[in-house]
């Protein structure tokens, strides 16, 4: 029987850090790759105590891809609602690559586990469903900022969306936040060669 003071000693979560420690070891050992003894381990707790604050590993994913998703639905919702009518394609889809920028580096282990689902599940494929509608919605903004000249229009959309994004993704296998590259300064620079690259040419 455990005495007071082994109990006092054990640590104590609530479902936020239990969840931020799931997603540090999911992508380390991969999402298959992890069981529920592991992170129990990792944790310092019982499994019965993690139940205590989620169903399973499942739910875990579910809310982390979801937080990623959430935050990253919100940069193009917010660059929809612009005060200014006058605010054309071409300006908001620069602020959702410099948004998204901000958002990966904010939520860099969540972002990171999203980027790394395969659909090998339920939580996976629907993740999967609401990135491709990411993908269309940016694509959209993409074929507006063209028809006003704002950006290339001799690039499919689609095409140009997965070449901002996949810049923006790439984002994960190198930044590290404590790497000394301010957050603002990064978000500046990959928006500037994005699209000083893709800059509409004049009669063009």
């Amino acid at each position: 029987m455990q005495s007071p003071a082994d109990r006092r000693d054990r640590p104590v979560y609530d479902r936020d850090s239990v969840l931020e420690v799931a997603v540090a070891v999911f992508n380390e050992r991969g999402y298959d790759g992890t069981g529920m003894e592991e992170l129990a381990r990792r944790l310092g707790l019982s499994k019965s105590s993690i139940y205590h604050h989620v169903s399973g590993k499942g739910e875990l994913l579910e809310l982390a891809v979801g937080r990623a998703l959430d935050a990253l639905f919100y940069v193009l919702d917010e660059a929809d609602g612009a005060d200014a009518p006058d605010t054309t394609a071409t300006v908001r889809l620069e602020q959702v690559v410099h948004r998204s920028v901000e958002v990966l580096v904010a939520e860099l282990p969540y972002v990171t586990l999203l980027l790394r689902v395969r659909g090998n599940s339920v939580v996976e494929r629907r993740a999967l469903e609401r990135r491709r509608e990411f993908d269309h919605r940016v694509a959209d903004l993409v074929a507006r900022a063209a028809s006003e000249g704002g950006v290339r229009a001799d690039i499919d959309p689609h095409l140009a969306a997965r070449l901002l994004f996949g810049t923006v993704n790439s984002l994960i296998e190198w930044y590290r936040p404590e790497g000394g590259v301010p957050v603002t300064a990064l978000a500046d620079a990959v928006t500037a060669v994005l699209f000083d690259g893709m800059r509409g040419r004049p009669g063009g």
